[in-house]
């Protein structure tokens, strides 16, 4: 048993992994990488969450430059006129409506 030990401590590999700078540098290299609050995972979880809002700025982006587009539109009466009718199925007086739905727009 002791002359195993002896064997143990003489290799050179032990040696080197009982240095008291490598093991303080990997426990401190572990604890910064996995136990931190500021950990690898913590940050591939933020980066994740920031795509997440460039694209949803994106998106919203776009409907704003087609809402602009929409108010433009509007700034027309007859353009008003033709949404309200198109969008909101809107009437003038004395007037009727007909709503043609075909077989393969309805929703099952």
């Amino acid at each position: 048993m002791i002359k195993y030990l002896k064997n143990i401590i003489s290799n050179k590999h032990f040696k080197i992994f009982t240095n008291i700078y490598i093991l303080s540098t990997t426990l401190f290299v572990i604890w910064i990488l996995f136990l931190d609050v500021n950990s690898i995972s913590f940050h591939q979880q933020l980066n994740s969450e920031i795509e997440q809002l460039i694209k949803q700025k994106n998106d919203l982006e776009i409907k704003i430059k087609n809402d602009k587009k929409l108010i433009e539109d509007l700034q027309n009466i007859d353009n008003y006129e033709a949404f309200a009718r198109e969008n909101y199925y809107m009437k003038k007086e004395n007037e009727e409506i007909y709503i043609i739905e075909y077989q393969d727009s309805l929703k099952n």
